[in-house]
């Protein structure tokens, strides 16, 4: 499990705009890495939503969100559309992220496999973990007041 003071695992994926995003690409922001099971079921749409209506806050703390999901870039582009997400949705097809951030959910329901763990880890400028919350149960919901407190203590 990655903990607070670990350096945050880089990663290489892709948004929904087919842009390549890596942890890089966030390099002079705080980033708010969102794993999610699964575009359009009820507890992912609520929590990416609720991001959605935060981003002015988390932009005043300097700090950039993402979800991250085992969806297709295809998927999530239409999941952003649908619910007016203006932030970068990253496509972890290959369940690259969700091994090295440790945050398989090897069972998740009708026999799919391995999707993410609903998880949030806060990344500060220089690329090092300052918060983790990875949740028992899939329908659990961040959060939401710890991670800005959290990143207020950051800014």
């Amino acid at each position: 499990m990655l903990l607070p003071g670990q350096k945050a695992p880089d990663f290489h994926l892709v948004d929904q705009h087919k842009n390549k995003v890596s942890l890089e690409s966030f390099r002079g922001k705080s980033l708010v890495l969102f794993f999610f099971p699964m575009a359009w079921t009820g507890t992912c749409t609520r929590e990416m939503c609720t991001v959605q209506d935060d981003l002015s806050a988390y932009s005043k703390l300097n700090a950039a969100v993402a979800g991250v999901s085992v969806d297709t870039l295809y998927a999530l582009k239409r999941f952003a559309e649908d619910h007016r997400l203006n932030f970068p949705l990253l496509s972890d097809f290959n369940k690259v992220a969700i091994r090295d951030y440790d945050v398989v959910h090897h069972d998740f329901s009708n026999g799919y496999k391995d999707v993410a763990r609903r998880a949030t880890f806060i990344i500060d400028r220089g690329g090092i973990l300052r918060y983790a919350e990875v949740l028992p149960e899939l329908g659990n919901f961040p959060d939401m007041k710890k991670i800005k407190s959290v990143l207020e203590e950051m800014a």
